[in-house]
């Protein structure tokens, strides 16, 4: 997910609003996402079919296996029919439930962020933080008037004989 919003900071697929939040473009995102989770259990199924299907009495017998056994990692549900018994079978396991859960919690958060707006940068943040700028600037204001008086009462007591 990081490398994915490294990828779009740097191909600017984001829109910088009048508060200075970026906001990105979460189609693109969730798209890139999910390519990157197919390529994943894609390759990782086809090491998982190379190494478990010449092993006498695996219960990956065909790539459609070895995709459901990929697919079953990454989503965390295994039901357990299908499973590898291979050392490099196990590792491309490993891999893909590690990816594999990042990929989709990731999406997940971020979607889950865009609909109900947990984070920063939903509109009430935003319209809160440039008010908190304006009143942040009235007290510069009001700070340097009070100076001024200050300097002005220092003055007039000065000349009170």
């Amino acid at each position: 997910m990081i490398i994915l919003q490294n990828a779009m900071e740097k191909s600017h697929l984001y829109n910088e609003d009048e508060f200075g939040i970026k906001n990105y473009n979460y189609g693109v995102l969730g798209v890139l996402s999910l390519i990157l989770f197919s390529l994943l259990n894609i390759i990782l199924g086809y090491v998982a079919f190379l190494a478990e299907t010449s092993v006498l009495g695996s219960p990956v017998q065909n790539y459609s296996d070895a995709l459901w056994l990929m697919l079953m990692s990454s989503t965390t549900i295994g039901f357990g029919d299908v499973y590898p018994i291979t050392v490099v079978g196990r590792a491309a396991v490993f891999i893909m439930f590690i990816l594999g859960v990042g990929i989709l919690g990731g999406v997940g958060a971020v979607f889950a962020n865009k609909i109900f707006g947990f984070a920063d940068t939903n509109i009430k943040n935003r319209e809160l933080r440039k008010q908190n700028d304006n009143i942040i600037l009235q007290n510069i204001e009001i700070h340097q008037k009070l100076e001024k008086l200050e300097k002005k009462l220092e003055s007039l007591v000065k000349s009170i004989p």
